[in-house]
């Protein structure tokens, strides 16, 4: 299953070619010898262009130096290292952000190697390593769960996770494989800004620590919500133009001293219905701890009379209806429609993209 790369091949590769995002391989950065730096100054694209998702606007181009992504890589290295990690077992698809550097560059830093496995379904690597690290987006923490028997044959599993909020999957998960065996770390980022802050996670909302290398520029003497603003020497620069002194992010979060930080919401995941702020990241992540369903997704929308409000689109798990009832319960205010959809279009990183029409099994209720 897994087709094993050089550390060059995988290296100069381009890293959306269906060949190396959509299929398993496996690169041994542990071979004696190899100078991974080196390689790494030699072949790998110098600038590297990273383009948005467009999730919450148009997508655009990002660019940064090789020196900006493998201190970068570097910095996650570090987040591992404690635990000792043998060998790499990642899920994040190495064309973005996340994925090039903890997909690409933590293992070549490490010197351990890794494999790569881009499905939902497929066997685990069984190499006799006894301690991985787990880079991972947010389904992955379902299928370690499905796979808690191969999570508990292992001294320790360190799971790396980006992207996105942390499901309700992840408690299951940590609670199934017991939290002396597994470690979550979270990493808080973008691609304009790469990594921000990092924090441990073993339940509630702790704060997000910042990268030794970030500084925080939000006003700090209040305790109002404020931007989360930035500075440091990673920040990525528009093509043809210097990188940012100074980032202003889509984010509102609350600063806990000079060096940490609250995290509010997202600008784009913020609403206010009949008063009421909502931050629907959060109220997705909740809801489907209750609610029986394939996905859903919390939509912002425009309304003649509140201005601000909120569809609801799920998708049944087969062979179920949607409990709209309960799903209105949970809200805890009444959302301007809830629709049943045949699937939700995502980015392979798990952000919703956009929502695709109905099908005749879909009325609005």
């Amino acid at each position: 299953m897994w087709t094993e790369l050089t550390p060059a091949e995988l290296l100069s590769a381009d890293l959306a070619a269906p060949r190396i995002a959509d299929r398993p391989w496996l690169v041994r950065w542990d071979s004696p010898g190899l100078d991974a730096e080196a390689l790494a100054r030699r072949v790998f694209p110098d600038p590297v262009d990273l383009r948005t998702s467009g999730t919450t606007g148009p997508g655009r181009v990002w660019r940064r130096s090789f020196a900006q992504v493998w201190a970068e890589a570097g910095l996650l290295a570090d987040l591992l290292r404690p635990r000792r990690p043998e060998a790499v077992l990642s899920f994040v698809p190495p064309q973005h952000i996340f994925g090039l550097l903890a997909t690409v560059l933590v293992p070549a830093r490490l010197g351990i190697p890794v494999w790569y496995r881009p499905d939902l379904f497929g066997p685990m690597p069984d190499e006799g390593h006894t301690r991985w690290a787990v880079p991972a987006i947010p389904w992955v923490f379902a299928l370690l769960r499905r796979n808690v028997s191969w999570v508990r044959s292992m001294d320790h599993v360190a799971v790396l996770h980006s992207t996105a909020t942390l499901p309700a999957s992840a408690a299951g998960f940590l609670a199934a494989a017991g939290p002396d065996r597994v470690s979550v770390t979270e990493v808080f980022g973008s691609t304009e800004t790469g990594g921000v802050a990092q924090r441990g996670w073993t339940g509630g909302n702790p704060p997000w620590e910042l990268f030794g290398d970030v500084r925080l520029l939000s006003e700090k003497d209040t305790a109002a919500e404020v931007p989360l603003r930035i500075a440091g020497p990673r920040l990525a620069a528009v093509p043809g133009q210097p990188p940012p002194a100074v980032l202003t992010m889509d984010d509102f979060v609350r600063p806990v001293g000079d060096r940490a930080f609250a995290f509010v919401g997202r600008r784009s995941s913020l609403v206010k219905v009949n008063g009421r702020r909502l931050d629907l990241d959060e109220l997705e992540r909740s809801l489907r701890a209750v609610v029986r369903c394939a996905d859903l997704a919390l939509v912002p929308v425009a309304d003649d009379l509140t201005g601000e409000h909120v569809d609801v689109h799920v998708v049944p798990e087969a062979g179920h209806d949607v409990d709209v009832q309960a799903v209105r319960r949970h809200l805890g205010v009444q959302p301007r429609k809830v629709l049943v959809r045949d699937r939700i279009d995502r980015t392979d990183t798990g952000k919703t993209r956009r929502v695709r029409p109905a099908g005749t099994d879909g009325p609005a209720r």
